[in-house]
């Protein structure tokens, strides 16, 4: 594959994680959906949505086995295959080996839209550590990437720190991986991470978002506390505050009344305000300093350079006091400073 045309947007703002020396674009590529979530992708379109996310200044991709049974790992490495290695930076995930399946079938009980012919196997021992992430190599078809994740241990919390985390920290230690950390759609087990291991970041995801703030009570204080990062998914919790309507999606499934109401209210005070509430969503994390990066998936082409232009769009002045004034956005919670922007 020879490499696309140079971009012409630069990077985006870049920020370390912790004290690791990785630096992260402020948004990046979340690669779930190149992996068939929910309906399927083609090769070429997933090609397309990859070069459009460089051509849009972004710099760091999050993958994982899970994401269509390494699907989205192999797309996303022929991608990266065709830059420099050192210009951008790779995160995926550990905790799901990858198995022959035994037998035809699907995996849209997983939410993905490709043929099961492999199986997910839950290991959080020290060796399924390592065999997973010298799987996650082969399918890239790279030879590290920067950031190693521990991929949702929620039912597997004691051996993820006794033996999965030990092992990570040791790849670290062997230069295998420069930074090392947890994923997770929960604040409190990452919230132990950062007060009791040397995790250099966490991903959160749909924890902190304009919808919901469960990660400012104890997570996002410890990440501060520690000087460690946090990394943001699911900031349109599934797709209701990039466009809530009805049959719009909501932590992975139909959204229910309430929070579809709340999103559509918040799409109407926003867009008073001269925004799409996308924008907002995207900007609202960085309200609070130990946020590092919010990734955004995309499936097209279209949509991640959507994505892009809402970031890159400031919020209007006076769109999170109109938030707060309808009891959307708590009064405690920090947001960034709006643009220069009026009604």
């Amino acid at each position: 594959m020879k490499p696309p045309p140079t971009p012409d947007t630069p990077p985006l703002a870049v920020h370390t994680l912790g004290r690791s020396g990785v630096p992260v674009t402020a948004l990046g590529f979340g690669g779930a959906s190149i992996g068939g979530l929910y309906r399927p992708v083609t090769d070429d379109q997933a090609t397309a949505t990859v070069e459009a996310a460089w051509a849009a200044g972004i710099r760091y991709f999050d993958t994982a086995p899970h994401y269509g049974l390494g699907l989205a790992e192999r797309r996303l490495g022929a991608v990266l295959r065709t830059r420099p290695r050192d210009s951008y930076v790779l995160s995926t995930k550990v905790g799901r080996v990858l198995d022959p399946a035994d037998g035809p079938g699907d995996d849209s009980d997983h939410g993905f839209a490709v043929a099961a012919t492999l199986r997910r196997r839950w290991d959080f021992s020290a060796d399924g550590v390592r065999r997973s992430l010298e799987d996650s190599l082969t399918r890239l078809g790279l030879d590290r990437v920067d950031l190693a994740l521990l991929h949702d241990p929620d039912d597997h919390e004691e051996q993820a720190f006794r033996e999965a985390y030990p092992a990570l920290e040791e790849l670290r230690s062997q230069g295998v991986v420069r930074a090392i950390g947890a994923g997770m759609n929960q604040s409190r087990m990452l919230t132990r991470f950062l007060a009791d291991t040397d995790v250099d970041a966490v991903l959160c995801a749909g924890r902190y978002t304009l919808l919901e703030q469960d990660a400012a009570a104890t997570l996002l204080p410890a990440a501060q506390k520690t000087g460690k990062s946090v990394i943001i998914g699911g900031v349109f919790n599934s797709g209701l505050l990039a466009d809530p309507t009805p049959g719009a999606m909501y932590d992975y499934t139909a959204a229910p009344e309430e929070p579809l109401r709340r999103a559509a209210r918040m799409q109407e005070i926003t867009t008073s305000h001269g925004v799409p509430l996308r924008a907002a969503a995207l900007r609202f994390p960085f309200g609070h300093p130990a946020v590092a990066s919010v990734l955004v998936g995309a499936r097209s082409a279209d949509e991640v350079r959507d994505a892009a232009a809402q970031w890159r769009r400031p919020p209007a002045d006076g769109v999170w006091a109109a938030l707060r004034a309808e009891g959307l956005l708590p009064g405690h919670i920090p947001v960034p400073p709006g643009g220069t922007r009026s009604r």
